[in-house]
C-alpha cells in the first residue's frame, strides 16, 4: 500500500535559537483528524529499504530543487498510511487522501474518479508529479476543498489524475509540504499555492503554521493536523523553535542542524538533516549508525532489515538524544524499538526486539545526515517565521512497545 513522504525549501531569517511558542489555539485555528493504517505485510519493500529509497530520492530532488523546472520527487513508503477524508466540489464528494508533509500538490483520482460540480474550473494546464515508486499525471482544476467545517478553501488548485500508479486503496494526496516543491509540477505555472497557503491568504487561519500530532503506531490513536498554529491539548510542554538549516540539500526541506548522542557518547556531531513525519524510522549517517550498532550490541536481521537486540541488551539500552539548538530531545529505550505487537507485520519474530534506528546509506558530511522520523514529539512547521518547533506529548516517555 502507499504511504507518504517528505518536505521544504525556505529562506532563513534571523531567529533566536530556541523560543517558547507565541502561537496559541484560538478562533483562527482549526483541526483535521486522520487515521493511521499499517500495511507492512503488503509492502513490496522492507520498511528500511522503502524509507532509504525515499530518502535517496529526496537528496537527489533537494540538490536540484532550485533549478527551474524541477518537480517534487520522493518515494512512497509502503508501510504506514495516514489518511484523511477530504471533500472536493460543492456539493462535496469525499475522497481518502494520504496526508503528506513532504509534497505539496493536492490531487485526486487514483481510485475514485473526480466528480466535477458547478465550482469546478478546468485551467487547461497539465500536472505531473513523480514520487519515485509512484507518480500521477493529469489536469489541473480549481475547486472548493473542504478539510473540515472550519476549513473550506475556494479556488484551490487540485490535480485530477488521468494516470497514476503506486497508490492503492487511496484516492490521492493532500499535499501539506513546502510550496517550493510545486515548482515545475503544473504547466505554464511557477509555484502552486498549497492548501496551507490558501488558508492563510484567505484569512481562514491567522498564521501560516501547521501543527502535527502523530501518535505511535502501537497507540492506535488518531492523528491530528492543526492549521494556523498548534493544539496545546496534545502537548505536555511548551513548543521550542529552532531555525531552519542553510546547508544543502537539507535546506530544501524542513531541515535543521543537530547532533546525536547515545548515552554519554556523541555518535553524530552537529550537522544538517531533516524532520520528516513521512519517514517511518530514524535514519542516521553510516558512521554514526555503525557506532550505535556497536554500542547497543545489535546485529542486523536479514528478514526485516532492522537491527535486532536481545532482552539483556534491551535492559541495558541507553537514551538516544537529539541535541538541537541547546535543547535535548530524548528517545527512551521503549521509543527506540519497533512496536513488538507488530513484529510479524514486518516479517519478524513475535518474540524478538527490533530497533528503529537505521543506516541512511552514506557517511556524515553530505548535507543530509539524518532523518528524524518515528515521531514521539509534537511538531510545528512554521512558514511565517521560517522555523520548526518541537514539544513533548503524553507518548514521549510512554512505555507502549
Amino acid at each position: 500500500m502507499s504511504h507518504f513522504k517528505s518536505l521544504l525549501s525556505i529562506l532563513l531569517i534571523a531567529l533566536s535559537a530556541v523560543n517558547a511558542s507565541p502561537l496559541r489555539r484560538d478562533a483562527s485555528m482549526a483541526n483535521l483528524r486522520f487515521a493511521a493504517r499499517l500495511n507492512a505485510r503488503n509492502a513490496t519493500l522492507s520498511i528500511a529499504d522503502a524509507d532509504r529509497a525515499r530518502i535517496q530520492a529526496m537528496v537527489h530532488a533537494g540538490s536540484k530543487s532550485k533549478r527551474a523546472g524541477s518537480s517534487s520527487v520522493s518515494i512512497i513508503n509502503n508501510v504506514v498510511d495516514y489518511v484523511a477524508q477530504v471533500g472536493v466540489g460543492s456539493p462535496a464528494t469525499e475522497y481518502s487522501l494520504l496526508v503528506d508533509t513532504g509534497s505539496s500538490n493536492t490531487w485526486i483520482g487514483a481510485a475514485n474518479p473526480y466528480k466535477p460540480t458547478n465550482t469546478s474550473v478546468d485551467t487547461g494546464d497539465t500536472v505531473f508529479v513523480s514520487y519515485g515508486s509512484g507518480e500521477f499525471s493529469g489536469e489541473e482544476y480549481l475547486d472548493t476543498v473542504t478539510l473540515s467545517s472550519d476549513l473550506v478553501i475556494t479556488g484551490q488548485s487540485i490535480g485530477v489524475a488521468k494516470r497514476s500508479y503506486g497508490f492503492n486503496n487511496v484516492d490521492g494526496i493532500l499535499g501539506i509540504g513546502p510550496t517550493d516543491l510545486t515548482q515545475g509540477t503544473v504547466s505554464n505555472v511557477g509555484l502552486v499555492p498549497t492548501v496551507t497557503d490558501n488558508l492563510f491568504s484567505k484569512g481562514i487561519i491567522g498564521t501560516e503554521a501547521l501543527g502535527i500530532f502523530f501518535p505511535p503506531i502501537s497507540a492506535n490513536g488518531t492523528g491530528e493536523l492543526t492549521f494556523g498554529g498548534y493544539d496545546s491539548s496534545k502537548t505536555t510542554s511548551s513548543v521550542n523553535y529552532v531555525p531552519l538549516t542553510t546547508t544543502s540539500p537539507a535546506s530544501s526541506y524542513w531541515g535543521i542542524d543537530q547532533s546525536i548522542a547515545y548515552g554519554n557518547s556523541t555518535i553524530l556531531s552537529e550537522t544538517a538533516g531533516i524532520v520528516d513525519t513521512g519517514t517511518t524510522l530514524i535514519f542516521i549517517a553510516t558512521d554514526a549508525f555503525n557506532q550505535y550498532k556497536s554500542a547497543t550490541g545489535a546485529t542486523m536481521d536479514q528478514n526485516t532489515g532492522f537491527l535486532m537486540i536481545t532482552s539483556d541488551q534491551y535492559a541495558k539500552l541507553q537514551t538516544l538524544t537529539f541535541n538541537i539548538s541547546g535543547s535535548s530531545y530524548d528517545l527512551t529505550p521503549d521509543a527506540q524499538i519497533w512496536p513488538r505487537s507488530f513484529n510479524t507485520e514486518i516479517g519478524g519474530s513475535s518474540s524478538s526486539i527490533y530497533l528503529i534506528v537505521a543506516d541512511i546509506g552514506s557517511n556524515s558530511g553530505s548535507g543530509f545526515d539524518f532523518v528524524n522520523g518515528y515521531q514521539r514529539f509534537y511538531s510545528v512547521f512554521d512558514t511565517t517565521d521560517h522555523r520548526v518547533g518541537f514539544a513533548t506529548t503524553s507518548y514521549t516517555d510512554a512505555v507502549i512497545n
